[in-house]
C-alpha cells in the first residue's frame, strides 16, 4: 500500500500538513516505508515479462543493487551497449492492479480513526488520488510526457530533461538517460549565488510549465531537481506525475495569482469563484481568510526587487489562516489544485530551503509578457 499511502499523504497535506492530524501522518508514513526491495529472481521476471528474456544482451552491465526506491517502484543503474549510463525504474510487481483496493484500504484506515477534518473533503482528494495513482503507474505514459516535456524545455537556458530508451522501457520498466547532480536539499549548503540562482530557476520553471506549457511535471520531490554545478544546469526527472491543464483554467489562474499580487481582493474572490475555490455562499470569515491567504502567497510577487525568503513567514501564516478555513470551506479544491497546489507550494518550500533571493515580479513578468488571454494557438 505504499504508494497509496503516499498519494493520499500528499493529497491532504498539500491543502496543509499542519491541518492533518499527527497519528494520521504518522500512520500514513509507516505505509509509506513498509515495501522490501525485490530480491533478484523477481526483478529478473519482471524485466523478463516486459523487456524479453534477452534483456540483458542489450546492456554492458547491471547492478541489482537499487540505487533508489520510489513508491511504486525502484532504480537500479545500467550501462547501455554503446555506452550510455542509463536508470532503470522497475515497477514493483502487482501495484497498478491493486490501486483501488489499496486506496480504499487507506481511506477506511483514515476513517476508522476519525480523525480526518471535514474541512480536508478526504473522498475529493481520495478520487484525485485514484486517477493519479493509475497514470504515475503507467510507465508508457511517463515516457510519452518525458518526451514531450524535453522537447518543451529545450529551448529554455538552464535546464535538461534526459533521453527516454525506448528499446529498454514499456508499461512497467522505464529506461533513462542517468544524470548528474544533487539535489534541492544538497544545494542549501552551496554558496548564497548559487542558491539564489536556483532558487529563480525553479519559480521560473513552474510559471513556464503552468502558463506557457500548460503541462507541469507536477511532483516537486526535491531529488527531481538536480542541480549540475558543472552545467549549472537542473536536470528534471520523474514525469510521472506529470498533467495538462485546460486553457480557460490557466487563465482564471493566471488572472489570480496577478490579483493576489497586487492586493485586489475583489478580483480575488470573482477569480476563486470562477475555478471553483469557493462557491459565492462563504461567510465573511472564510472570505476574509481565503483572501488574506492570497495575498500571503502573492507577497513575493507584489513588487519588483528580490523577495528574500530567508525571512519569510508564507507557510507559517498560511497555516494560521488554513485552520479557519478548514471549519468554513464550503468546497473541496477544483481537482486541478491538487497537483498544481503541490507543485507551487513545492517552489516556495524549495526557495524557503535554499534561502534564496529571488526576483519573482520579474519572473512573473517575463512569463507574462507573451501572454494571451483566451486565444488557445497564440
Amino acid at each position: 500500500m505504499r504508494g497509496a499511502a503516499l498519494k493520499i499523504g500528499q493529497m491532504l497535506s498539500i491543502q496543509d500538513e499542519s491541518l492533518v492530524p499527527a497519528p494520521i501522518l504518522a500512520a500514513l508514513d509507516i505505509v509509506r516505508q513498509g515495501a522490501d526491495v525485490m530480491p533478484r529472481s523477481q526483478l529478473n521476471q519482471v524485466l523478463n515479462a516486459e523487456l524479453g528474456p534477452d534483456w540483458m544482451s542489450k546492456l554492458n552491465s547491471f547492478d541489482y543493487e537499487p540505487m533508489a526506491a520510489a513508491s511504486i517502484g525502484q532504480v537500479h543503474r545500467a550501462v547501455t551497449k554503446d555506452g550510455l549510463p542509463v536508470a532503470m525504474k522497475i515497477q514493483y510487481p502487482g501495484v497498478a492492479d491493486s490501486i483501488e483496493s489499496d486506496i480504499e484500504n487507506v481511506k477506511l484506515l483514515l476513517n476508522y480513526t476519525n480523525l480526518i477534518p471535514k474541512g480536508l473533503y478526504l473522498d475529493s482528494a481520495i478520487k484525485v488520488a485514484k486517477e493519479e495513482l493509475s497514470r504515475e503507474c503507467d510507465y508508457e505514459l511517463e515516457a510519452a510526457n518525458q518526451k514531450r516535456f524535453r522537447s518543451l524545455i529545450s529551448g529554455k537556458d538552464g535546464f535538461y530533461v534526459p533521453v527516454v530508451v525506448d528499446n529498454l522501457s514499456s508499461k512497467k520498466v522505464l529506461t533513462t538517460e542517468l544524470v548528474a547532480g544533487i539535489p534541492i536539499d544538497k544545494v542549501a549548503l552551496l554558496d548564497q549565488q548559487t542558491r539564489n540562482y536556483v532558487g529563480k530557476k525553479l519559480l521560473e520553471l513552474t510559471l513556464i510549465e503552468l502558463f506557457i506549457f500548460r503541462f507541469m511535471q507536477t511532483d516537486p520531490n526535491w531529488s527531481n531537481f538536480l542541480y549540475d554545478e558543472a552545467t549549472k544546469s537542473i536536470n528534471l526527472i520523474d514525469f510521472g506525475a506529470a498533467r495538462e491543464y485546460p486553457k480557460r483554467f490557466v487563465d482564471d489562474y493566471l488572472r489570480m495569482v496577478l490579483a493576489c499580487a497586487d492586493g485586489d481582493r475583489d478580483a480575488v474572490i470573482e477569480m476563486s469563484r470562477r475555478l471553483g475555490f469557493l462557491t459565492g455562499m462563504e461567510s465573511e470569515i472564510m472570505l476574509d481568510a481565503h483572501v488574506q491567504a492570497g495575498f500571503v502567497v502573492g507577497l513575493p510577487f507584489s513588487k519588483l526587487g528580490g523577495y528574500d525568503f530567508r525571512s519569510s513567514n508564507i507557510t507559517q501564516s498560511i497555516s494560521n489562516l488554513g485552520a479557519t478555513m478548514l471549519q468554513h470551506r464550503l468546497t473541496p479544491p477544483p481537482d486541478e489544485a491538487y497537483s498544481l497546489h503541490r507543485k507551487l507550494s513545492g517552489a516556495f518550500l524549495a526557495c524557503i530551503k535554499l534561502g534564496a533571493v529571488v526576483p519573482c515580479r520579474e519572473v512573473l513578468n517575463d512569463v507574462c509578457r507573451d501572454y494571451h488571454f483566451g486565444e488557445e494557438n497564440r
